[in-house]
């Protein structure tokens, strides 16, 4: 072998030698740690100025005759309140000056509470507010000894109870008989003009007139009566209420005469059988 390839060979040799010896330098040398940056949230509180608002305690239809449950105090921001909010520091006892109310709009569940929405008591529609849908508001006199002395209070519910005098021919004779009649059943009373009195010397709360809801037929039947009869309002139980849905019973039979009976008639008995006559 030439002297040439003997040192080209040994070069090689030395090299594959100090290659090895990097290599596993390199691989003892401990590895750097690799640090990962840290991502922090910080959550920063802004602190909102809240005042208390009056809101609707639940939905309320139109005609709801309000009480303060009706009514509840919510936190509301302040930067958003309407000046025509009752706001708890403008009107601490509102729930109490507004009780006895009316919504004109319906309201719902925590909504607040605006003017626009409700009648109060003595503004003008009050009444049109109260009465339910195709109803009328019919004004009847009456007198603490015909309207249950006096214990008859708005939305209570009573019978109307007419009596009359009709004139009866017996035999020969014409004779005056008192009918009495219950033309009407579960009215609502709307409203009633109540002052203190005294009845029998007992001071007693008494009115001279009662405005009850009822549908244009019985206004028409209503109208009448007063006009030919004496009208008496018995006081039902609040567990009657519910009786025909709610609804008035009515003896729109009555409106005639030739049915009613009512008016100037002469009412004639022929066996046993009463008829009316001119």
């Amino acid at each position: 072998m030439s002297p040439m390839r003997l040192i080209i060979l040994a070069v090689a040799g030395l090299a594959a030698v100090a290659a090895a010896f990097l290599v596993r330098g390199m691989a003892s040398q401990p590895s750097e740690p690799v640090t990962v940056a840290e991502t922090k949230t910080i959550i920063q509180e802004v602190e909102v100025s809240q005042t208390k608002v009056l809101v609707a305690a639940g939905d309320l239809p139109v005609g709801t005759l309000l009480s303060p449950s009706d009514f509840r105090w919510a936190d509301w921001p302040e930067a958003t309140v309407n000046p025509s909010y009752f706001t708890e520091g403008m009107a601490p006892d509102a729930m109490e000056t507004l009780a006895g109310s009316v919504v004109r709009t319906s309201l719902f569940l925590d909504e607040p509470i605006l003017p626009q929405k409700i009648v109060q008591k003595g503004e003008t529609g009050f009444m049109a507010a109260l009465l339910s849908p195709g109803k009328r508001a019919v004004s009847v006199e009456i007198s603490p000894e015909s309207a249950s002395a006096g214990f008859i209070l708005p939305d209570d519910r009573v019978d109307v109870i007419l009596t009359y005098e009709i004139e009866v021919l017996q035999g020969q004779e014409m004779v005056e008989q008192t009918i009495v009649v219950t033309a009407m059943e579960n009215v609502r009373v709307l409203a009633i003009d109540q002052i203190f009195g005294e009845i029998d010397g007992v001071p007693a709360l008494t009115g001279s007139t009662a405005t009850l809801e009822l549908t244009p037929e019985e206004a028409e039947l209503m109208s009448l009566s007063a006009r030919r009869s004496t009208i008496s309002l018995t006081l039902r139980s609040h567990a009657d209420a519910g009786e025909n849905n709610g609804e008035t019973i009515a003896r729109l039979d009555l409106i005639s005469d030739d049915q009613g009976g009512q008016g100037n008639q002469v009412m004639i008995f022929r066996n046993g059988n009463m008829s009316s006559g001119g």
